[in-house]
Order: C-alpha cells, then structure tokens, then sequence
C-alpha cells in the first residue's frame, strides 16, 4: 500500500495522472515497473565497476545487453509521454487543472529563455530521476516508521493525540495542519536517523589525491559515506540504538546537509534534490493514517517481537519481510 502511495504521489505530479496499479496496460504501471528495474540494474553486481579491464566479461554474460534493453524500453516510454504532452497542449485539452513536472519542464523547454538548449534527452533522465528516487525511498520511511510505532506504543499514542488535536474535525489533513505537527516532524526525523533509505550515500570518485585521517586516498578513487554508521555513532548520538524522538525537540539538529552528523538526505551541492518533496509526502501521509486509523498487529503476531526487522540491502534498504497491521476506523 505503501508502494503504490508514492507510485500515486510521483505520477500524479510528474506526469498529471494517477499510477493505477488495476490497469496492467497503463502506462504509468510501466513506467513504475522500468523504475524498479533500473533501481535493481544500479545496484547489480558488475566486474567492470571494480575491475575496468575485465569489462568483457559482463558483455560475455549478458549483463550489458540486459542493461540496455532496460534503457531502450525506459527511453521509448518516456518519449511517449512526453509527446503525449505536447499533444495535449497543442490540442488545449488539459487533462489536469495543475501544471505537472512534464509541463512544467516542456514550457523550459518552449520559452527559450534558458541560456541552454532544453532537449528531450535532458528531460527524460529528469523524468527518471523522479521515478527512481521518489517512490521506493518513500515507501521505505514510511514503512519503518510505522514499525517503529509498533514497537514503542508511547509514541505511537503521543503522535496519534498532536495529529488529532491539530486535524480536529476536518475531514482531510492540510497543509497548514502538518506544519504545526512539531512532535511528527521529530517521530520522522528519528526514523531517518535510524532507518536512512539509503544507508550509503551514492558514490563519488575523488578529483584529486588527498589524506584523511591519516589515510591517503589517490584521485579517482571510489566513495562511499557510509550514513547508517554516522547516524549511529555514539560518540555523536546518546542511546544510538533506541527510537527517542524527543532527541529532535528543541533541537537545531536537521537533515538539510548543514549537520553533518545527520545526512538521510547527503549534503552539500550533492544532496538530494527531491527532500522537500519526499519529506512532505511522508509528513502528510503519516499524518493521514495516524488521524484516520488505530493499528494493531494481526492475530499471526504473538507479541511486538514478532515483528521481522531483517532488511534488504540494495540502492534502498528496505524490509525483509512487509509489515502487516490491522487499520481500527477512528472517530471523534
């Protein structure tokens, strides 16, 4: 459920339509199956990336055919909803009331104020960048969030009264309403601490030779930061291993890249381009189900430790084993 959340969330503001996970032709299905292709393909064992020389071999196994393929098919989708676009506004039959990414980039494209050419080859890796890093990552804060609710009743209680108080009777969450949920907002960043979506940083490869701490790295050397370690570290954190959102409050401490002791996000010119938008998405949707629901396990759980904490480690670690919850309808 979680999944096809961010799959609605993601379509609907790049592309003006809702992922529909009924429809096996639609195009947004497609597209959101290449994405988790491409996401697997990144993370895929390949000799060439630690030994260049030996590149043949992955062409020998098929690898870089199978690499391509991918490509060809993402590229070939995209093409077409991009010119489905264009289709659209020539023909003046707006579909959505809201401008989407695609539009948005298209107009770029159009006005030619920009000091570059905008291609369609510059806005289809754009396109994909949304796919492959907006939904799993999404999904994935979400989910461990909630198992970290499960596990500590107390805060799961605490969230459940601010989102309810500040919501009232309303009947849909606002914007202006997740502002003033303090005590959420401190819940998400403790799960980000703990459960960093990606808990190694995308690599980087040095421009120059350097020494750091007293090892020295030659230029184009591979990078890896590794985030889970720093968020961690107890020398940096009080109790690293247990979920205590209260850390947050009345801390400046936050994941824009300015602290370097918390980075779920990166930092620096590097960081993610997408954390308003993904933070935003999570903050509203927990708050959503926090306000509308009470969960409990299922009767297959005996107890809160029979919830699977394994993980599975790729471009997002995310749960082993999916987490299962009863929703309980709340009402005032």
């Amino acid at each position: 459920m979680f999944m096809s959340i961010s799959n609605n969330i993601v379509c609907k503001c790049a592309l003006g339509r809702k992922f529909s996970a009924s429809d096996i032709d639609d195009g947004n299905n497609k597209v959101k199956e290449l994405a988790r292709k491409v996401m697997i393909q990144l993370t895929a064992f390949t000799v060439r990336d630690y030994f260049p020389w030996l590149g043949w071999v992955d062409v020998l196994t098929g690898k870089i055919e199978e690499y391509k393929d991918t490509f060809r098919q993402m590229d070939t989708l995209l093409d077409e909803v991009i010119e489905e676009h264009k289709k659209v506004e020539k023909e003046g039959n707006n579909y959505s009331r809201m401008k989407d990414f695609v539009d948005i980039l298209l107009q770029l494209q159009g006005d030619g104020k920009l000091d570059f050419e905008l291609t369609n080859n510059d806005l289809k890796p754009l396109l994909l960048d949304m796919f492959v890093a907006g939904t799993d990552t999404t999904a994935t804060v979400l989910e461990w969030t909630f198992v970290e609710l499960m596990k500590n009743p107390i805060v799961m209680k605490k969230s459940q009264e601010e989102v309810r108080r500040v919501i009232g009777e309303k009947s849909k969450v606002e914007e202006s309403d997740v502002d003033q949920m303090l005590y959420l907002k401190c819940v998400i960043k403790e799960s980000l601490r703990l459960h960093p979506p990606a808990t190694l940083l995308a690599p980087r490869e040095t421009i120059s030779s350097l020494k750091l701490n007293g090892y020295d790295i030659p230029a184009k050397t591979m990078v890896y930061i590794n985030a889970w370690a720093i968020h961690n570290d107890p020398k940096l954190w009080k109790s690293p291993k247990e979920f205590i959102p209260e850390r947050f409050e009345n801390n400046d401490v936050d994941f824009k890249g300015q602290h370097f002791q918390f980075i779920p996000f990166g930092f620096g010119r590097r960081g993610c381009p997408g954390m308003i938008f993904g933070n935003t998405s999570v903050e509203y949707v927990l708050a959503s189900f926090l306000y509308w629901f009470d969960w409990k396990l299922p009767e297959t759980y005996k107890s809160i430790d029979d919830i699977d904490m394994g993980e599975i480690f790729g471009l997002i670690t995310s749960k082993k084993e999916p987490l299962h919850l009863k929703p309980i309808a709340f009402s005032l």
